[in-house]
């Protein structure tokens, strides 16, 4: 970093209108100044050169020829009820006629023209005028299409009208509701293979549905990983967003399943995976994967009925070149590796005639992958079904996660739209001391707004086909994002600026479709209105137990009373460790054993011990905690009433917490130093726990019954 003197002014307004941050406000409250280097390497990522002044001057005037050159925006974002102005660009003096081309097929015609009294700008000679009109404020949420008549001429630009609010009451029967949260490859049944899979989570959804009256399974990422070894264990660092991780298949769910001749084959190689899970101390994507697939690929020759082939089809026809160029992506993986820039470059773009030319020689491959995700859609269609009607108001809801691996099939399919000389991350902050480098690449706002937002309304689309509900990982990366230049550290990205409200109001657009909650991980350091928008948008924020301080008094722990109702609110996350981990100080000592303090271990164990306490006198205060030493178990029990005493709607219960696991499942800042996303599911003795366990578990009974307690109206 350097002070702000050293950022020469053009470079400052440039960055400002490409909406680069050259200032940005640190989690203390303190400014920050943004390197040139970080704003030069950053403006490069969206393709515009500022390394010196004459690029700069040059960059600064075609920035503004191209605005005045276009004749209508990108993109107009609205509202419902409101009123959106937008401007118009003619040649001066020409008349212009407007109409608009609703979702439906209807016309609008008519739209109100404003007072623009802006002077005309010259273009290359020719005088350019500026018109403003409005959308008018009962226009039908949807993806219209406004256009422009000059003459002969027609060009069009994507009206997005999306609800005022979000009616988060829609599922939500009682007002509130509770819900497990889980990571779903950890939890093995019996009938597992090595990992948990979908009908693992239809089973959990219905039982805690049935016994404990849960209204949602929030659970992890399914997003898809690369198809072949070594799998990439993060569900936070996924190929694609667009599809399905095939991994969480149950193999004898698939009807074909009942028409293969040698089933005993396939049950054989999946007890042998399951015999290896069971003795060992990590979870082996791999071995599943490569069991899995080969029942599949049995099954894959096995006849589809007519009905089936119909209901394949219209499957294909619905999804379209998305799913085409994933199931490209993956046979091509198959021969060439799972990173697609070491590729051979006639294979690095999806519109190139070589890789046209693989799909018509492999095409038995490329089908095989797009049959997987048919499979996958139909187990999501049933566990959504199956915890409907077991009770559930929710019923799934899935996580989004918050970028793609730089390597994998999103990346190469819509590389256009991404910015792949940058990766995306976070800032430092209380608990993640050195900053956090995701090595994702982020969307490129202009690149998405040319695209009309199509790559992105079809991502939330698919996410929400088969849920109740969606957590975003990171929402505040809608708003604004932390980009780091390749090569640099955490400390020295900044931040770039999206369209939030295009981006927010597609996430409300599709969810109201749906009839769908959106819970926004708001977490970290976050612009103090951007809560207040989300809330004002009908969308959930996100509130852990360990984070509630009250920093407006003595900065102990916030009293429950003053809790954000529009939240979904859990003791833990995973990104620390379970309950009863984080009472042992695990959080702190794994930090340490990996290095990623900033301060002494006894400092941080000191503070952590303080505020431990401060939360067990909170918890006598309210008559939830007795005695002075009470065990663990009690102190896990009482967190979680506490949780009841909150106004917040949507209570969320770590399925880890109840079962008295101690480990986490995740260290932020790591990837091989821990064995992320690896840990199965055990209880406090450190003994794997299957699921048909957990249906008959005490100590899972008695938590689940105490979130049914804090939601249920009392009497």
């Amino acid at each position: 970093m350097s002070d702000d003197t050293a950022v020469p002014a053009a470079l400052v307004e440039l960055a400002r209108r490409y909406g680069v941050a050259s200032e940005y406000t640190d989690w203390t409250g303190r400014p920050v100044p943004v390197s040139a280097a970080t704003l030069i390497a950053v403006l490069d990522a969206l393709g515009v050169a500022a390394a010196t002044e004459k690029d700069r001057a040059e960059a600064l005037s075609r920035h503004e020829r191209d605005h005045w050159a276009r004749e209508l925006p990108p993109s107009i974002v609205g509202r419902t009820g409101t009123a959106e102005p937008f401007w118009v660009h003619v040649t001066h003096g020409d008349p212009a006629r407007l109409w608009l081309r609703l979702e439906d097929g209807s016309v609008r015609t008519g739209l109100r023209q404003l007072e623009n009294n802006r002077p005309p700008y010259d273009l290359d000679g020719r005088l350019v005028g500026e018109a403003t009109f409005e959308l008018p404020p009962d226009l039908p949420i949807g993806y219209h299409r406004l256009h422009l008549q000059v003459g002969s001429s027609d060009v069009s630009t994507i009206v997005i009208v999306s609800p005022s609010t979000l009616d988060r009451g829609t599922r939500l029967r009682a007002g509130r509701a509770w819900g497990l949260a889980t990571q779903l490859y950890s939890v093995r049944s019996g009938n597992s293979c090595g990992v948990g899979d979908l009908t693992d989570l239809t089973d959990l959804a219905v039982w805690s549905a049935a016994r404990h009256h849960a209204g949602f399974v929030l659970v992890n990422p399914l997003h898809a990983a690369a198809p072949v070894a070594p799998m990439e264990p993060s569900p936070y660092l996924p190929t694609s967003r667009r599809f399905v991780n095939p991994m969480y298949l149950r193999v004898e769910a698939v009807p074909e399943f009942a028409y293969v001749r040698h089933r005993g084959r396939i049950r054989k190689a999946q007890a042998q995976v399951q015999a290896r899970a069971n003795r060992s101390e990590r979870i082996d994507r791999d071995s599943a994967w490569k069991a899995k697939r080969a029942a599949l690929e049995t099954l894959y020759l096995v006849g589809r009925s007519a009905g089936r082939e119909i209901a394949y089809q219209a499957f294909r026809k619905r999804e379209g070149h998305s799913l085409d160029d994933f199931a490209t992506w993956c046979a091509l993986a198959e021969h060439h590796g799972a990173d697609w820039r070491q590729w051979p470059e006639e294979l690095q773009h999806p519109r190139n005639e070589a890789v046209t030319a693989f799909v018509g020689d492999h095409h038995a491959e490329v089908d095989f992958h797009r049959w997987l995700q048919w499979l996958v859609d139909e187990q999501l269609s049933t566990a959504q079904d199956r915890a409907i009607q077991a009770g559930m108001e929710l019923g799934i809801m899935h996580d989004l996660a918050v970028g793609v691996d730089p390597d994998g099939a999103d990346a190469w399919a819509l590389q256009d739209a991404l910015a792949l000389g940058v990766t995306a991350g976070a800032p430092p902050d209380e608990f993640n001391q050195l900053g956090q480098d995701w090595s994702q690449p982020p969307w490129r706002p202009d690149r998405l707004a040319e695209a009309a937002y199509e790559p992105f309304r079809a991502m939330v689309g698919a996410i929400l086909r088969h849920a109740g509900g969606v957590r975003i990982d990171h929402i505040i990366g809608l708003f604004r994002l932390w980009w780091i230049p390749k090569g640099a550290l955490p400390t020295e990205g900044t931040y770039v600026r999206y369209d939030h409200e295009a981006m927010i109001g597609i996430v409300a657009l599709e969810a109201h479709r749906v009839g769908a909650v959106v819970v926004g991980e708001d977490l970290g350091t976050v612009e103090p209105w951007v809560r207040d928008y989300l809330r004002d948008r009908g969308l959930f924020g996100t509130s852990i137990l360990w984070f509630e301080g009250d920093h407006d008094g003595d900065g102990g722990p916030l009293p429950a009373e003053r809790w954000r109702q529009s939240c979904l609110s859990a003791v833990t996350t995973h990104d620390l460790p379970p309950t009863a981990g984080y009472l042992a100080g695990e959080h702190v000592r794994l930090r340490d054993e990996l290095g990623l303090l900033t301060r002494p271990a006894e400092e941080e164990l000191a503070a952590d011990g303080a505020h431990q306490q401060a939360w067990m006198a909170e918890l006598r205060r309210v008559g939830l905690l007795g005695g002075e030493t009470p065990d663990v178990d009690e102190v896990v029990l009482a967190l979680h009433r506490y949780l009841g005493r909150t106004p917040s709607r949507l209570l969320a219960l770590s399925l880890a917490d109840a079962v008295g696991e101690v480990r986490t499942q995740n260290q932020p800042g790591t990837t091989n130093e821990y064995p992320n996303w690896r840990v199965p599911l055990a209880g406090p003795d450190g003994r794997q726990i299957l699921l048909e366990d957990i249906f008959e578990d005490e100590r899972a009974a008695t938590l689940c019954e105490a979130m049914r307690a804090a939601v249920e109206p009392r009497v």
